[in-house]
């Protein structure tokens, strides 16, 4: 039997302009801290930074999703995009905390938009019989956009970051004009009811991508300060190795997650999160950073691999976008609640302390994954 084709031009093109958009987007929360550490901000004020930005980004997304279901994909992407692109280059004239925190709540709102509208975009261009193979492979690009840009960010001073990012904007504009959008916006007559913000399928996994995101939250925000407190130098190659670990190992469980369920990517990303959070709480070199990368990495890789599919693969089509909208609601949400809570945590217990703590809400996220399918199969007998 044949199998059935997964690499179009279109999931190449959006695979791509997922790439350029998270890395230009990502090159913000690790350049950012040591920006305004230097302007005068602390701890609380950097975590409540990102906070802010999230915030921003969970009201737009289901707005977003309900009118890439309504009005179709292309022009509510090109505006996300734009968006973000007048935004970031908006940092380079006002080096001022206050200013900068306004200019981030807008960035987030930009962010949802257009992030919203590329993972639906890519849910339209992948088939349901290869598709947590297929997403493994999108969502594969940001999470090495993801890693790599914190630690090209870290070696650029602030203005650089700002003309990188833009520049890779530009590319991404381009590449959603040379896309072909095959998808029409659902017709609705006047008796249809008002589709809700929310896609009720993916409520599970975006709670439990809220938890392990959390973790990510405290990494990007405070890493960098971290090693400096613990006088570690290059620890910019924690997010490099990290990517690796994810490029080897993301493809190897989407497929895995295809054949034998969810579970083996929750169940792997909940033992070796907290592994990698306790490990790096009690680390005191590069190479015991290095090693919580790859631990953590490929946990990330594991859990995100089943959890995005699920939040997926049940919906109708013309609520993907819907549930996009709902599953990074969670995924920008526990960054965002990772990076004020790290924050306050920092604050009174160090950064030692902050990390392990972390460690309990990946475990977290296992408990509540356990008890829904013990609840799901008490349902079905």
């Amino acid at each position: 039997m044949n199998k059935t084709k997964l690499w179009t031009s279109n999931l190449v093109i959006i695979t791509l302009v997922n790439f350029f958009m998270f890395f230009s987007f990502q090159l913000f929360p690790s350049a950012l801290p040591p920006y305004l550490k230097s302007l005068g901000a602390n701890d609380s004020v950097l975590g409540w930074l990102q906070g802010i930005m999230t915030i921003a980004t969970l009201l737009i997304r289901p707005f977003a999703g309900i009118a890439l279901d309504k009005y179709g994909r292309k022009w509510i992407f090109v505006m996300g995009l734009i968006g973000m692109l007048l935004i970031t280059t908006s940092y380079r004239f006002f080096p001022l905390i206050e200013i900068i925190i306004v200019i981030r709540c807008a960035h987030g709102m930009a962010w949802g938009i257009a992030n919203t509208a590329c993972s639906t975009t890519a849910s339209d261009n992948i088939q349901k019989e290869r598709f947590s193979e297929g997403m493994g492979y999108f969502s594969l690009a940001s999470s090495i956009a993801m890693a790599l840009a914190p630690a090209i960010s870290l070696s650029l001073g602030m203005q650089k970051n700002i003309i990188l990012a833009a520049a890779f904007l530009i590319i991404a504009i381009f590449l959603v004009f040379i896309m072909n959008f095959n998808n029409r916006p659902a017709v609705q007559s006047s008796m249809t009811p008002r589709p809700s913000l929310y896609a009720k399928e993916a409520a599970l996994p975006s709670v439990v991508i809220f938890l392990i995101m959390i973790t990510w939250g405290a990494i990007i925000t405070f890493l960098a300060l971290y090693g400096v407190q613990k006088s570690i130098s290059g620890t910019g190659a924690f997010f490099t190795v990290y990517a690796i670990s994810m490029l080897i190992t993301r493809p190897f469980f989407g497929k895995l997650v295809d054949r034998r369920g969810f579970g083996v990517g929750v169940w792997s990303g909940g033992l070796l999160i907290p592994i990698a959070l306790l490990l790096l709480s009690v680390s005191n070199s590069l190479i015991t950073f290095l090693i919580c990368a790859v631990i953590y990495g490929t946990g990330i890789g594991a859990a995100q691999s089943s959890l995005q599919t699920m939040a997926i693969i049940k919906v109708p089509k013309e609520r993907t976008g819907a549930a996009n909208a709902t599953f990074f609601t969670g995924f920008d949400g526990g960054i965002g609640a990772g990076a004020v809570l790290a924050g306050i945590i920092s604050t009174f217990a160090g950064y030692e302390m902050m990390f392990a703590w972390m460690a309990i809400f990946p475990f977290l996220a296992g408990i509540l994954y356990f008890i829904n399918l013990r609840l799901k199969g008490r349902a079905e007998k």
